[in-house]
């Protein structure tokens, strides 16, 4: 039978609901890693630090479209376990509008803006026209890039988590044989990485908006109405966390890439290149996870169901801990391989990168506690909270030990920074978590 989102949820029930959102993002991750697979073999490793350098603001413009999607879900999840369908599809129509006015406006911004940009990010004369024309291209794409964030979200919402799986399959397979065809086979370097992405990112965020635009089995379908600020604002507020969190992370990975050209030039870069892309696919498990837990505890706190919510949250932290200390595990006995799999063909490199994966590792111990725990406020439609929580993680904490260890450790001390950060991030999660329990009425 169909889960639905107003069902008790037990481990099986709760892991069958999110293996479609979690396997989504992880295969969102991987594609996106094949861009830098292919541009750091056949390109080079200097186009391939062009795209890590300019990739956090990228980020950042693309990060629009988890706000829109993470806040705009815990609003209609809530809407639907308050039995009202109607308004849930206005709201689910205002922000997929919000979403399309605010793509293209970001997208001319960033064109305009990516050389003098990429400048302030520290790129060298080497770097500057691979940077500019990867940033360019793919921000002609911007629009379709954040409406898939979007229906990532809106997806489970609407009870429909495999539908956002397929949607994503498409749009990664779109993107790795693309990769293959524009760079390994016609030669066109960075250009060609940023237009399979472009591409790609167009399945992802089109075909939803076709199948909400059209009678259908889910809970949602787009419909006639118009923008309200109150609901738009609201809705942005409580999303405001995940926006924060890119937001930060994305100034956190330009700090990280000024202090590696200080203390290691462009092989830092690159080696922190190869982190990312690789904590992408493990920390995807995580987000995919609040993905798919989020609808079901904004439903329930809408329908004032609080044994559920109990339910979620106990669970939800035991399946996040087991998970952070396996992937913990796996990227110490993978620290190699993986390393070899990006720059195998230069061996000062290598070495780096694997060193530094393998001590990068032990903040996926508490990662995945910290993301649900600023998910779990955002379903509560408790915006400020999560946004705290995602803020003093994602930059405050980073940005003092990225700044700080460094002083005492050396290289060492940039690796660090992470894990120290998610130890700190959770002594403020714990808290926010010990005073909801000694007082339920905060939501």
């Amino acid at each position: 039978m169909a889960i639905q989102l107003s069902d008790h949820f037990t481990y099986k029930k709760l892991l069958r609901f999110c293996t479609a959102p979690i396997i989504m993002m992880v295969f969102t991750s991987i594609y996106g890693v094949v861009d830098g697979l292919f541009v750091s073999n056949f390109v080079g490793k200097v186009p391939f630090a062009a795209i890590n350098l300019v990739m956090p603001f990228i980020m950042i413009l693309g990060g629009f479209g988890f706000m829109i999607g993470t806040g705009g879900s815990a609003l209609v999840a809530k809407t639907l376990g308050e039995g009202n369908k109607t308004e849930a599809n206005r709201y689910f129509t205002m922000m997929i509008l919000l979403t399309i006015i605010s793509g293209i406006a970001l997208s001319v911004i960033g064109i305009l803006l990516m050389r003098p940009i990429s400048r302030l990010l520290g790129a060298t004369d080497a770097m500057m026209e691979d940077c500019v024309t990867y940033g360019r291209v793919v921000l002609l794409f911007n629009t379709a890039y954040m409406l898939q964030n979007v229906f990532q979200t809106f997806f489970t919402t609407a009870e429909k988590p495999k539908l956002g799986l397929f949607a994503t399959v498409a749009a990664g397979v779109t993107n790795m044989v693309l990769d293959a065809l524009f760079i390994a086979v016609f030669r066109w370097g960075v250009a060609g990485a940023a237009l399979a992405t472009g591409i790609s990112q167009c399945i992802g965020g089109l075909l939803p908006l076709l199948y909400f635009l059209r009678p259908n089995g889910s809970l949602l379908r787009l419909t006639k109405t118009r923008l309200e600020a109150r609901v738009l604002c609201k809705a942005c507020v409580n999303g405001s966390s995940e926006l924060m969190s890119n937001i930060s992370g994305s100034l956190v990975s330009m700090l990280y890439n000024f202090q590696l050209m200080r203390f290691a030039g462009e092989n830092g870069v690159a080696a922190y290149g190869v982190l990312m892309y690789i904590q992408f696919i493990f920390i995807a498990i995580f987000i995919g996870y609040t993905i798919g837990t989020a609808p079901i505890i904004g439903y329930h706190y809408g329908a004032g169901n609080r044994g559920e919510l109990k339910n979620m949250l106990r669970k939800s932290f035991l399946l996040m801990a087991a998970a952070g200390i396996c992937m913990m595990l796996a990227a110490k006995i993978l620290a190699a391989p993986l390393a070899a799999i990006f720059v195998g063909y230069d061996q000062e490199l290598l070495e780096m990168t694997r060193h530094a994966f393998s001590v990068f590792s032990y903040s996926f111990i508490l990662a995945g506690l910290n993301i649900f725990t600023s998910s779990y406020f955002t379903a509560l439609n408790n915006g400020v909270v999560s946004a705290i929580i995602s803020f003093s993680r994602t930059l405050v904490f980073q940005t003092l030990s990225v700044l700080i260890l460094p002083i005492f450790l050396g290289l060492d001390g940039i690796w660090w920074a992470i894990t120290v950060a998610e130890v700190l991030a959770f002594v403020v999660s714990f808290f926010f978590l010990r005073r909801k329990k000694l007082n339920p009425a905060l939501a």
